[in-house]
Parts: structure tokens; sequence; C-alpha cells
């Protein structure tokens, strides 16, 4: 019986059974990465024989990972503020401007989406490799503007179209120019939104791996690089750890934008 004394009929017991095994599904892999990061054995064994921090330890206690660990930083940092900036710009454009071929430009920005990674990574090592810009964490970060560009986009486009524009035509009555009514009233009210995008662009970076794979080099290699070639070297228990750290680091981020928009939702006392 429901909740509201109403019986519960069969199709809902099916659709609630099929979303638990869907869920079942994609989380147990998660689950097993985590347990098997704490694993005391010499090698990937599931379920581990005894519990252990010693492959935490190996990751972080060896310079290699330790600096792919960096270089995913500063690569996920510098494309953040390049998403965020162009992708703010955009969207204003986008939802304020009145020009012909609107639609055709926002296509163009989202096509990113649509394209397969592969045949983007490919160009940009092309167009990288003859500027002999590869193996630096500039290029690795432009290239990942051009992925994370359409999320920031349309995160913020959706922040613009709920925002009030009555509350900026106010500051305009009021003599305030057009760029002081977007520094003063409109982008404090968007900046959950933003941030939420800036996020998103970070995550995007951080966990991206086939344009770090064309664009990095022997000394520059972000932390999904280092785990491509240590797969393909041998299978260390290390890596279970590693890809700990990387769902932990996605967990925070989801977590920390999912608040950015909760605050930006609530109403003000």
């Amino acid at each position: 019986m429901a909740d509201d004394g109403q019986r519960v009929g069969p199709g809902v017991v099916a659709i609630t059974t099929l979303t638990g095994a869907t869920l079942l599904f994609l989380l147990a892999p998660v689950v097993i990465i985590v347990i098997l990061s704490f694993s005391g054995a010499d090698y990937l064994r599931f379920p581990p024989p005894s519990l252990s921090f010693r492959w935490y330890e190996h990751f972080f206690g060896v310079p290699a990972w330790r600096r792919a660990i960096l270089v995913s930083t500063e690569v996920a940092t510098l494309t953040t503020v390049l998403a965020t900036g162009l992708g703010l710009l955009a969207s204003l454009a986008l939802v304020r401007g009145r020009f012909r071929g609107k639609g055709a430009v926002y296509a163009f920005v989202l096509s990113p989406m649509i394209v397969p990674t592969v045949i983007t990574a490919i160009a940009l090592y092309f167009f990288f490799a003859r500027m002999k810009a590869t193996g630096s964490v500039v290029a690795m970060a432009l290239g990942h503007t051009v992925l994370a560009l359409p999320v920031v986009v349309i995160i913020i486009v959706a922040t613009l179209q709920g925002f009030d524009v009555r509350l900026e035509q106010a500051a305009l009555s009021l003599g305030a120019s057009r760029v002081t009514a977007l520094r003063r009233v409109t982008l404090p009210l968007i900046l959950p939104g933003v941030f939420s995008a800036g996020l998103f662009a970070f995550l995007t970076s951080f966990d991206e791996l086939l344009i770090s794979l064309f664009l990095s080099g022997a000394e520059i290699q972000t932390l999904t690089v280092r785990i491509w070639n240590s797969l393909l070297l041998e299978v260390d228990p290390t890596i279970a750890a590693v890809s700990a750290f990387l769902i932990g680091v996605t967990t925070v981020v989801l977590g920390a934008s999912a608040l950015a928009r909760r605050r930006g939702e609530a109403p003000e006392a």
C-alpha cells in the first residue's frame, strides 16, 4: 500500500525494480573500485584479502603521480578561467543580443558536444603541432576549453533566461550605464550559475583523457594520461587508488555545484 492508502500496481513495482537495478548497475563499478583502492594485495583482486592504505601511500608518495596531480590542477584551473570568461561573454551575446544567425552561432558553440572527441583531439594535435606547442599546459588548457565551453554556455544561458531582466532595466532607468548594471546588478545575481558553470568546466578538464593524450608530452602529463600509460605497462593496484581519488574529486565538485545552485535558488530573507 502507498502512503495515500492506494494500492501499488504491478507497473509501479516494475518501474521501481528497474530503476533500482539500473542504479545498482551504475554504482557497482564505482563501489568496487573504491574497495579495491584499499586492498592489501599485491595485485588487483576482488574481494581484497585485507585492507590497507599502501596504494594511497604509493600514489601520493611517488613524485611522478604528484606531478600529474599538479599538471591536471594547473590545466583544469586555466581551462576554468578561459571557458568561464568566454562562456559568459558568449551567453550574454546569445541571450541579450539581437543579430541574424543566432541559432547557427549557438549550434556552432555547442558543436564540440556533437563532434566525437577523438576528431577534436586529432584536429587540435595537428594545429598545435604546426605551432610546436604540444606538450605544454597552455595547449592542453586551450584544447580542454573547446570541450568545456559548450557546458559553460548551456549553464549560463539557462541562468540568464531565468534572470528577471526588469532588475537590470530598473538600474538603467536610474542612470546606470549598461556596464555598471551588468557589473553591479546582473553578475551578482547570476553568480551562482557562473560559479556552477566554472566547476563543471574544471571537472570536464580534470577528467579529460583523449585531448590530453594527444597534446601531452614526456614530462607534462595529466593524471588521466598517467593512468592510461600505467595501464599499458602494468595493472598496478595504485590505479585503483588514483581512480578513487578522481571519483572523490568529481563528487566534491558536483556537491559544490549543487550547493551553489541551491543557494542561488534560495529566496532572500
